[in-house]
């Protein structure tokens, strides 16, 4: 599984980007087919609270999964993205088996 980390206008540091690598390892638990995972991590202005977005997309053999919030942290805006994409990862996932 690939993993690509974007900080649109500034520079996300090494530990911003070890924890986002780390938890989207655990994606491949629930979903093994999971081909590329790519992180948008964007400050919204002006700065207040609740101004940090992260975006993920997940690719997977039959389509894309896409979750987007907005929280007072990035490391609180990813673990809620990677939730939605969890549960929409096992929505999947049983779909297919059904078919």
């Amino acid at each position: 599984m690939e993993t690509k980390i974007q900080a649109l206008h500034f520079n996300a540091t090494e530990q911003l980007q070890a924890f986002i690598e780390k938890k989207c390892a655990k994606l491949e638990r629930v979903h093994e087919l999971i081909r590329k995972v790519e992180v948008v991590l964007r400050v919204i202005k002006p700065e207040t609270s609740l101004n940090k977005q992260a975006s993920i997309t997940v690719t997977i053999p039959n389509g894309e999964l896409f979750a987007e919030k907005i929280c007072d942290t990035f490391e609180q805006a990813v673990d809620e993205c990677l939730d939605a994409l969890t549960r929409q990862l096992k929505k999947n996932k049983e779909k297919q088996r059904e078919k």
